[in-house]
């Protein structure tokens, strides 16, 4: 009889545990884990390969239509680097913009608004007749596309535990590498076709624009299917709107559990700032006639001083020790690094197709076609502009290499982000940057030895890739460096840096260019250099102070 009430009183015990486990309050790292990984997390992830796809496109697909619109819109070498910056020039001008209102106003509503205005511009894009529309409209679409840019990757861990957080840059670089795959063959599938006309009211469309109207598509896809979706449930706990959050925990849970959302089993979120949930304001006072409009506009006009004070709030440790220089740290750490990356993969395809043109004209064994003697080629080629015909289809005619090529270089990216998937469990996301641009800068540099055009197939490819995987993964880390109520405005601002450099670059790329052939290349690889030194001086993974 003793040992059975003792067991009695043991079951009671465990069952008085379990109730007070449930009923204390979860931090949103104990909420995330009882949601579980499964299906909602996969069908996220395979929204991001849309969105992810249509960030790609919006920057890169210029690239793709300079050879074969060079003639159109009368382009100069430097002309094309800065079709090739302008993308990044809106992209910095909007950073601050879009990270404040993602971190006070959400995730989801910048990533609705963003993809559909990307959408709309990329459609403006592709009615330009000449270099300064087209030049404008992509200004204006780097500025809309940079919302969704900078927000993706932070909703995206936001509905992932510690466990599965650190592989998620892995994954989105898998993804990034899978939508360059897909660009370079709808070019391949588009560009060389005639579908050029003319309308009755004389404006011509050419098969480049119908190309970049194509390209505009997926941001008008993910816009649409963003709509759906909820709201980053760690945006809604640093708001104190834990009632909301935990609705989405229940719809994640039912989700991977395949179960009803009444069976999720938190019943309460710690408060992480005062809960709007327990503001309750009497109805009463909206009864009173020719009141109620001016007490609705009082409470607008203040909730908006209220959101711009928060705001800054929320912003200005940013501008005081330790974090003020871990983030300059950081953001010139990005600077240097896509400085080197976005100049060179930007420029690939332009690079392919000089290659393809130099050896269609020069069939004789004997022809060099190293870099610099296609660097020379490409420079003379472009810099007078009276040379473009009225009749441009002979510019048109773009060897099937250079979409292989492009191609190629998108499959070797594919395979380098599978295998550091498994390589960042081992090094470490810090390590495996460190590394990588370490390799990165010496292939930079080889790059102006390439005797061959395989060898800069090889090389250039190389280059892109091992640098495209250390940013992958340095922006996994710095996000850890930084605060939550922080990390949409650093990721953002970091990113408006990284576009910076690429804007320098792009436009510095060509200027070298027309002084030499070792120039371009050596800034290439000076910058990548700077950036590992940057990146091995980031702080220890254990001597972080936000986790």
């Amino acid at each position: 009889m003793n040992n059975s009430n003792k067991m009695n009183e043991n079951i009671t015990d465990n069952k008085i545990t379990k109730n007070k486990d449930l009923l204390k309050p979860a931090n949103f790292e104990e909420a995330i884990d009882s949601a579980g990984f499964g299906l909602f997390n996969c069908i996220l992830i395979l929204i991001t390969i849309l969105c992810s796809t249509a960030n790609i496109f919006s920057s890169t697909a210029i690239s793709y239509i300079l050879p074969i619109a060079e003639c159109d819109l009368k382009l100069t070498l430097l002309n094309k680097g800065a079709l090739n910056a302008v993308t990044y020039a809106g992209m910095i001008t909007s950073a601050i913009v879009w990270g404040y209102l993602a971190d006070t106003q959400g995730r989801k509503k910048i990533l609705v608004i963003g993809c559909l205005a990307d959408a709309i511009s990329s459609a403006c894009c592709s009615l330009s007749q000449n270099f300064q529309m087209l030049i404008v409209f992509k200004f204006i679409e780097g500025f809309a596309a940079n919302g969704p840019c900078a927000v993706l990757f932070t909703y995206l861990t936001e509905f992932h535990n510690a466990k599965n957080r650190p592989r998620l840059s892995m994954i989105l670089g898998l993804i990034q590498s899978f939508a360059s795959l897909i660009l370079p063959m709808l070019a391949w599938l588009i560009l060389p076709q005639d579908w050029d006309f003319i309308t009755q009211s004389s404006f011509k469309v050419h098969t480049w624009q119908i190309f970049l109207f194509i390209c505009g598509l997926p941001s008008l896809l993910s816009g649409i299917i963003f709509l759906v979706l909820p709201e980053s449930p760690k945006f809604l706990m640093s708001q104190g709107r834990n009632t909301e959050a935990l609705n989405v925990f229940q719809q994640i849970y039912a989700v991977n559990r395949r179960q009803s959302k009444d069976l999720y089993p938190i019943r309460q979120l710690i408060e992480e700032v005062p809960s709007r949930d327990s503001i309750h304001i009497p109805s009463a006072i909206f009864t009173v006639e020719g009141k109620s409009s001016k007490l609705n506009k009082s409470r607008k006009t203040t909730s908006f001083k209220q959101s711009l004070h928060d705001g800054w709030l929320q912003m200005r440790p940013m501008f005081h020790k330790p974090l003020l220089s871990r983030s300059l740290h950081v953001y010139l750490m990005l600077f240097a690094l896509l400085l080197g990356l976005n100049s060179i993969r930007l420029w690939l395809p332009q690079l392919f197709a000089s290659i393809s043109k130099y050896e269609a004209l020069h069939t004789d064994a004997s022809d060099s076609t190293d870099l610099c003697t296609i660097v020379e080629f490409s420079v003379n080629k472009t810099q007078d502009v009276q040379s473009y015909t009225s009749d441009c289809s002979a510019y048109k005619n773009i060897s099937m290499d250079m979409y292989l090529n492009n191609i190629i270089v998108a499959v070797i990216g594919l395979l380098g982000y599978f295998c550091a998937m498994f390589i960042i469990r081992v090094l470490g996301p810090k390590r495996l940057a460190n590394y990588s641009l370490f390799v990165a800068a010496l292939f930079g540099i080889g790059l102006y030895w390439s005797t061959d055009s395989l060898a800069t197939l090889i090389i250039s490819a190389l280059f892109v890739n091992i640098s495209s995987i250390a940013t992958a993964s340095l922006n996994g880390l710095i996000l850890t460096l930084f605060p939550t109520t922080l990390r949409t405005s650093v990721a953002s601002l970091s990113m408006m840096f990284g576009r910076l450099g690429s804007l320098s670059g792009n436009l510095l790329f060509p200027i070298f260019m027309e002084y030499g052939c070792l120039p371009p290349f050596l800034m290439v690889s000076s910058m990548t250099i700077f950036a590992s030194i940057l990146s091995c001086l980031l702080p220890k993974e254990t001597d972080l102070l936000f986790l």
